[in-house]
């Protein structure tokens, strides 16, 4: 259960951070809210996740698939060039959740 949690709260956060980008700098009221009421519940949903993760297993995956999300919606809907740099960042982020998992996070 923890992990579906885990997950909402990836979502959550993700479609606040893509909110906060059509807010333009919190001047539009309504993906203003959706910026704030989508944080309150990722905040509220990885609360729940930590009564069963460990912290450092539950903040790698938030932060790291959190952080490839919003880079490929940037890419894909937002316009934002895919560099080769932001590939190769992403994925060493993501390599590095694999191995904190791995060696033993949880």
């Amino acid at each position: 259960m923890g992990y579906a949690l885990l997950a909402g709260a990836i979502a959550a956060e993700v479609a606040a951070t893509t909110a906060m980008k059509y807010s333009e700098g919190f001047t539009r009221l309504w993906p203003s809210l959706v910026t704030a009421v989508g944080y309150l519940v990722a905040f509220l949903l990885l609360a729940q996740t930590l009564r069963t993760v460990s912290v450092g297993t539950a903040y790698a995956i938030w932060s790291g698939l959190g952080t490839a999300a919003v880079v490929a919606i940037g890419a894909v809907f937002l316009g934002e060039g895919l560099t080769v740099a932001k590939v190769a960042g992403t994925a060493l982020i993501i390599g590095g959740v694999v191995v904190l998992n791995m060696g033993g996070a949880h």
